[in-house]
């Protein structure tokens, strides 16, 4: 009996084993290659899949989702002799999974060593400041070329970046030097610049005021001579109202005389001429209110209506000068 069952065991697990190695469960986005005997059979996709125990072998598994392969930096010699080590990074995908085991031994070393030498080429036919500004142009001549060696291998280059370009230490010490030195020229432009703005902008108020200034003078002379011309206008109408006889005017002018004395700047007083004549007005006047004997001479009354006041009852009341 003891044979028996160990043939029954023996049996049972060859029968797990076969029945594992039978079943093939792939997940998804991915990719399995069956080979029979050494041979190339076919290709397993995503799900559950049937294979011939101990026949049939799946060799490699491949990842059909994009993926992201850092390498690490490289030293590039440009065209003006200068070393730059610069970081690649590619994005790629597994098209054909057949070509891409059977096709190229690895295909990850394979695309790193093109990725190098390419680099070199494009970079060696550019100068260290075509090549600072122009990575657009180096990921598209990559891309470009890395597509054309890799699509035979079952592999699709979509994208090509450059992450890093360093230049020698002693060349960015020259660019941080010069970028210092172009910032405190655009500071020192933009300073005088400001300076000058400012400097407009005050002439131009300046300028305002004084013209504001001016022109409220000028209103304000205006508007004084507007007023004199008046006050000087009242007073005509009012003396021609008063119908003020030449006597009156004449005591006047002598009595406005005092008033160009005044003030200390005055040195010199010149009398005018007109002086003498309404001297001699006035003297007339004085004449005809004293009498010969030294009283004082009344008036004539001036007949007019009995019930308004004369023309004289307008005039300002003559002062009494006592001839001692």
């Amino acid at each position: 009996m003891q044979p028996v069952i160990i043939v029954l065991i023996v049996l049972v697990v060859v029968a797990f084993i076969a029945l594992v190695k039978t079943i093939q469960v792939i997940p998804q986005a991915q990719a399995a290659i069956v080979e029979r005997f050494g041979r190339y059979t076919r290709t397993l996709n995503a799900g559950l899949n049937i294979v011939v125990p101990f026949i049939d072998t799946v060799r490699n598994r491949l990842d059909l989702r994009e993926q992201v392969q850092p390498f690490p930096p490289q030293p590039v010699i440009t065209q003006d002799n200068l070393v730059v080590n610069i970081d690649t990074v590619i994005y790629f995908q597994v098209t054909d999974p057949r070509a891409a085991t059977y096709e190229v031994q690895s295909y990850l070393q394979a695309i790193e060593q093109l990725t190098i030498t390419t680099l070199r080429n494009i970079i060696g036919s550019m100068d260290l400041e075509s090549t600072l500004t122009s990575r657009e142009t180096i990921n598209a001549g990559l891309r470009g070329v890395l597509d054309e060696a890799t699509g035979k291998w079952g592999i699709r280059v979509n994208r090509v970046e450059l992450k890093a370009i360093e230049p020698p230490t002693s060349i960015q010490d020259s660019m941080e030097k010069q970028m210092r030195a172009d910032r405190d020229k655009r500071a020192a432009i933009l300073t005088a610049e400001g300076q000058r703005q400012a400097a407009i902008l005050s002439a131009e108020g300046q300028k305002q005021a004084e013209v504001l200034k001016a022109e409220g003078e000028a209103q304000a002379a205006v508007l004084r001579a507007d007023g004199q011309a008046a006050a000087i206008r009242t007073v005509f109408e009012a003396i021609h109202a008063g119908d003020a006889d030449q006597k009156l005017l004449a005591y006047k002018y002598l009595e406005t005389l005092p008033e160009l004395a005044k003030g200390d700047a005055n040195k010199l007083w010149i009398i005018p001429s007109e002086v003498g004549d309404a001297l001699k007005g006035l003297g007339g006047a004085f004449t005809n209110l004293t009498g010969a004997n030294g009283s004082a001479a009344v008036p004539p009354q001036a007949t007019g209506p009995a019930d308004g006041p004369t023309p004289l009852d307008k005039r300002t009341e003559r002062p009494q000068i006592d001839p001692e």
